[in-house]
């Protein structure tokens, strides 16, 4: 599993969003999965980065650019995306935040 940190030199939303869109591209077709790092809001109460970058991967998996996307809170709430996380369990299973519920990450099927 790929790791792309978005947050850790406080990129603008937009900055973040084209350097996602980036990266994403930039993958082999044997990646299957990136982690995404954005933080979750310095309240825990959401982040622009985080919104605009899930707002990005609908865009993307609407227009089959990715073949879905698992918010981090969503492993331990439902939210919706259990069907995605059974079927790729076997591949998030080894991070070290899955099924922890974490706000400030996003996984990205790829």
């Amino acid at each position: 599993m790929k790791v792309f940190d978005l947050k850790s030199d406080l990129p603008r939303a937009d900055v973040a969003v084209l350097r996602l869109k980036n990266y994403v591209k930039m993958m082999k077709p044997t990646e299957k999965i990136i982690k995404v790092i954005h933080g979750y809001g310095s309240h825990g109460v959401g982040g622009k980065i985080r919104d605009a970058v899930r707002d990005t991967l609908e865009e993307m998996r609407s227009a089959r650019q990715i073949k879905g996307y698992i918010p981090g809170e969503a492993t331990t709430t439902l939210m919706g995306y259990d069907e995605e996380i059974t079927r790729y369990k076997a591949l998030l299973a080894g991070d070290s935040d899955f099924r922890k519920g974490n706000d400030g990450i996003t996984y990205i099927i790829l």
